[in-house]
């Protein structure tokens, strides 16, 4: 199935047109309201007016997240706050989070976007559709509610708080028919069915879309047999919009791009010049119709390739591999992404820790776990007492839980060990199985 038709199976050479036609609307939208792309492109002598190819694409300078940040909060905005319907926030890792503006018509072709990989799945307005995203400033929720109902399913609006039994219970007792959320958290559902004697065959689940974070093939696989769907994988990006970027179609052989909204190149993240067709670099978006928030060239931070030829299920936008890594040390876990720099500031002026932490990142049963490992330092000679000890660890992982959103594992090692990994500062050792 094929949400619309005409935009996603559109002839190479008709794309191409049609993606100069909005390349030439955006930079010009971007250079005359973006105080940051005026004086940019002044400064190397870019004539916006003379874009007359998408190979002109290049002599733009690329967009970071620095960019945006410094940005904090609307100065990215091409449209007065009067005309923002929507704002939402990028999960930020330093400093100040990446504010996105949405117009009416950004909401609209959201909401259209969406809807074409939740039919590109195979969802339709039969289906029943359960998102257990966040519904906060993240995009996830909202992006995937606004799309089902796009399609006409029926929403459940249970973001990814609350107990995990309670999802079950609403799951089983509603006929979810999809589920839509992050893998780790699909991956703690599945594990709870048997423990809650509840049998996945007593579901009604057929689907499920998955994304905010790397999952492997093994994954795919542990979710298909312990919930008895077909999972699906999602891409996007707040900076970008949000879900709708790329996704699977039922074929699995890629992420379809929706090149009518986004040109994608594959750059060397060292040099920033285009790779090789086929090879792997860092994802660099352009965005081709937001009125809102437009960019130029955003280096992504993560790496992929994209997939030339044709897709048996007939759509004819590029397809992208999944994202096999980071350009930057960001951690993500379970929906969030963190820097390990962030993990230090946290913990900053806790008394009696050694100023070393060890974060040490691991699967269990298709979970991914997360365990810091601190010292006692000078000043914590005086723990000497279990009581003292673990008052400190509750206020270690208070901390911690109010960074991520959930409390990760807490373990006191030797302060030598931790000397012996890195001296100060914060170490990383990631044993996932990927």
């Amino acid at each position: 199935m094929i949400h619309d038709t005409a935009s996603e199976t559109l002839s190479r050479a008709a794309l191409a047109q049609l993606q100069l036609e909005r390349l030439q609307t955006t930079v010009v939208r971007a250079y005359r309201n973006v105080r940051f792309y005026h004086q940019v492109l002044d400064a190397r002598g870019i004539d916006v007016e003379r874009v007359r190819g998408l190979a002109d694409l290049r002599m733009f300078p690329f967009t970071t997240k620095a960019d945006l940040r410094r940005a904090y909060p609307y100065d990215m905005f091409a449209v007065p706050l009067r005309e923002i319907v929507r704002i939402h926030k990028s999960s930020g890792t330093t400093g100040k989070p990446i504010v996105v503006g949405y117009t009416r018509n950004d909401v609209r072709r959201w909401s259209d976007l969406v809807a074409r990989q939740l039919v590109a799945a195979g969802l339709s307005d039969q289906d029943v559709v359960q998102v257990a995203f966040d519904y906060g400033l993240f995009t996830g929720g909202l992006g995937f509610h606004y799309g089902a109902e796009k399609i006409g399913a029926a929403v459940i609006p249970t973001s990814s708080g609350g107990r995990l039994a309670d999802q079950i219970h609403i799951m089983k007792d509603y006929k979810t028919t999809a589920l839509v959320t992050t893998p780790s958290h699909a991956a703690a559902l599945a594990h709870l069915l048997p423990e809650m004697g509840i049998h996945p065959e007593e579901l009604h689940l057929k689907r499920g879309i998955f994304g905010a974070e790397p999952w492997s093939e093994n994954l795919r696989a542990f979710l298909e047999e312990r919930l008895r769907i077909r999972a699906y994988d999602s891409y996007g990006l707040s900076e970008l919009t949000g879900p709708g970027v790329a996704a699977e179609c039922e074929a699995r052989q890629g992420l379809h791009v929706n090149e009518d909204h986004f040109l994608v190149e594959v750059v060397a993240p060292d040099s920033g010049e285009p790779v090789a067709e086929g090879r792997e670099g860092e994802l660099v978006f352009t965005t081709l119709a937001k009125e809102g928030f437009p960019l130029l060239r955003y280096r992504t931070g993560d790496l992929g390739r994209l997939l030339d030829g044709p897709c048996a299920c007939g759509r004819t936008f590029l397809r992208m591999s999944r994202v096999a890594g980071r350009t930057d040390d960001l951690i993500a876990i379970r929906g969030v992404k963190v820097l390990p720099a962030q993990f230090a500031e946290a913990l900053a002026g806790l008394s009696g820790l050694s100023g070393r932490i060890e974060i040490v990142l691991d699967t269990e049963a298709e979970q991914d776990l997360l365990e810091i490992r601190v010292a006692v330092g000078e000043e914590g000679t005086m723990l000497d007492e279990v009581k003292s000890v673990e008052r400190l660890r509750a206020r270690i992982r208070q901390r911690l839980e109010d960074l991520l959103g959930f409390a990760p594992r807490i373990t006191y090692v030797e302060k030598a060990s931790l000397e012996a990994v890195g001296g100060k500062g914060v170490h990383v050792v990631d044993r996932r199985i990927r």
